[in-house]
């Protein structure tokens, strides 16, 4: 069952189950899945509505750090009810080592050898990585990586 077709499951469930926060949020993600199949005009398979999962993860932690440092608790916390209704269908994140390993296989297949290089390796790693990772840390680790 593609991601799609389980995320519609689910909003039927959510309906039929009465669980209103729930629904609101599924129905959020088909909405943004939905706008970038018109926007784009194509049908997106898993690959791509994981980065629109992972698009809205980060518009929403955006947002619960501005709304912490407003003093503004109530809507960081609905924020961060959301954020995990969303984290539900993402993959299992990678562990540090699976992280490193990935960023020594993209580098030496790649062939990278300094900095300038970390875009390729990056490249590489996102295909892999994507919805599993934090692409931040991964960046992070290729910089130190290629500097070290």
């Amino acid at each position: 069952m593609s991601l799609k077709q389980q995320l519609t499951e689910d909003m039927k469930t959510a309906m039929r189950g009465g669980d209103k926060h729930r629904l609101a949020v599924i129905r959020l993600v088909l909405a943004a899945v939905k706008q970038r199949e018109v926007d784009e005009r194509i049908e997106l398979d898993d690959v791509q509505t994981l980065a629109v999962l992972e698009k809205m993860l980060k518009q929403r932690r955006d947002s619960i750090s501005q709304y912490d440092a407003a003093n503004r608790q109530d809507l960081a916390d609905a924020e961060r009810a959301e954020v995990a209704v969303i984290e539900a269908y993402l993959p299992a994140k990678l562990t540090d080592a699976e992280i490193d390993a990935l960023v020594a296989e993209a580098i030496a297949t790649t062939g990278a050898s300094s900095a300038r290089d970390m875009g390729k390796v990056v490249a590489a790693i996102k295909e892999k990585a994507t919805g599993r990772a934090d692409m931040a840390v991964v960046s992070a680790r290729v910089k130190a990586r290629l500097a070290g």
